[in-house]
């Protein structure tokens, strides 16, 4: 049923089909000046092609390829995320339309001056991700705010998304209970905490750098207004963010807050009634549908590329090429293992599964070229959530581009925490810093 077949790159022709349209006719309606270009040709209409073209290329049956497809799309990581999609614009939905954002924003802005919002959001989104262990749902949970600080402040949208998911990144990569630091720590066969310890040496520096580099784009000349507020409407907020760090799941963080952003709404908003707040939250179920849509899609057709042999070449080339400069260091063995995870997540479009895809011949490369496997689980966390910040057609990109009804483009040069711990871990593996400290019997 779900068996590999023999590797070859042309099973990764579908996805490159993909990005070739979607990109490409982005840019296109772009050159000749048409409003919402990368809106033109929708993301799940522009992988139908793709996914036709890998049914084709396939060599097994059609049914067991379709039925790997369905498996793809059923996949429980991809459910997940199509729920917390759900969940993440009927929140926002709610939460807006009684009020709750705008009373938010303005309550935050009585204490924050404006300079000091990009880096407050970066840093609260990094908290709050590392103590829920997921990206999603901080960037569910906070971007509706960082829409209307933006509003508030003149600042750039893209640049307050863009703090979000960095923050976002950082938590996820960070934390201790994350699916990636679990994947990253079981597959090279280490504990959490160390790979914690070194991660944190790479990490901290990027965060420092993003945080001065946000207060420097942040400083806006524009004297924000701040209205009054109801401290009621603000609740919902307060409470998604304590049980989001009580470690609560993240479906149920979501579904709290829109029952209490509801719950307020009809006790304190004028005429908001229950029949308002079911449309509000159908309202934000639509919102999400096209993301919700390619994820379910992207899931289908990585498992056919996967099924055809497409990650297994590039893991057979990586290794090949790491093969043929020979064992000169541990330089090689790091450079081959950020390049496998990178890529494999580049196909894949979700860190967790990436790293898990990658772990096996990962843990084989730091074995071959001596490697400390603490090392190697921190370069797959680290690469993994590099990438996965950076990609447009990612999850937290498109979630966060979603809500703040942005193209996803808009967003990728704006992540700047990515960006900078992706230098970070080059310079990292260049010039073998942090050396880990031998291990304890």
């Amino acid at each position: 049923m779900t068996e590999r077949l023999p590797p070859r790159a042309i099973a990764l022709l579908p996805l490159l089909l993909f990005l070739l349209i979607f990109l490409g006719s982005g840019i296109y309606y772009t050159a000749i000046g048409t409003d919402f270009a990368f809106y033109q040709i929708k993301a799940p209409v522009a992988i139908l092609p793709a996914i036709i073209l890998a049914v084709l290329l396939a060599r097994d049956t059609l049914n067991r390829t379709l039925e790997a497809f369905v498996a793809g799309v059923g996949d429980s990581n991809i459910i997940t995320m199509a729920l917390v999609f759900l969940l993440a614009g009927a929140f926002a939905t709610v939460t807006e339309a009684i009020g709750g954002v705008a009373a938010t924003v303005n309550m935050g802005l009585s204490f924050i001056p404006s300079a000091f919002v990009l880096p407050g959001l970066f840093l609260i989104a990094a908290f709050i991700s590392t103590a829920m262990g997921t990206s999603m749902g901080t960037i569910g949970a906070l971007a509706p705010v960082a829409l209307g600080f933006a509003e508030a402040t003149g600042l750039s949208i893209p640049l307050a998304m863009g703090a979000i998911i960095g923050g976002a990144m950082a938590g996820d990569n960070l934390s201790i209970i994350s699916d990636t630091t679990i994947a990253a720590t079981r597959t090279q066969g280490v504990s959490m905490r160390d790979k914690f310890k070194l991660n944190l040496l790479i990490a901290l520096p990027a965060m420092v750098l993003t945080l001065i580099l946000l207060f420097i784009l942040g400083d806006t000349t524009v004297e924000p207004v701040i209205a009054d507020y109801q401290l009621l409407l603000v609740l919902p907020y307060v409470a998604v963010l304590v049980l989001a760090l009580s470690g609560l799941n993240v479906l149920a963080v979501l579904m709290t807050g829109i029952v209490l952003s509801g719950l307020t709404g009809l006790f304190i908003a004028d005429k908001y009634s229950v029949a308002t707040w079911g449309g509000d939250i159908y309202r934000g179920f639509e919102g999400m549908l096209e993301i919700m849509v390619l994820s379910m899609f992207i899931g289908g057709l990585s498992a056919i590329m996967k099924r055809e042999g497409g990650l297994d070449w590039v893991r057979e080339r990586i290794q090949r090429i790491a093969g043929a400069i020979g064992k000169t260091g541990k330089r090689t063995g790091e450079a081959a293992i950020a390049a496998l995870v990178s890529i494999t997540n580049l196909f894949v479009a979700n860190n967790t599964v990436a790293i898990i895809i990658s772990g096996s011949v990962a843990r084989e490369l730091a074995e071959d070229y001596e490697v400390d496997r603490r090392r190697s689980a921190s370069l797959l966390d680290i690469f993994s959530c590099v990438i996965q910040g950076l990609i447009p057609y990612g999850a937290q990109i498109l979630l966060a581009g979603s809500l703040a009804s942005i193209s996803p483009l808009a967003l990728v040069g704006q992540v700047y925490y990515c960006w900078l711990l992706a230098a970070m871990a080059i310079a990292a593996i260049i010039f073998g810093f942090p050396k880990p400290k031998p291990a304890s019997n």
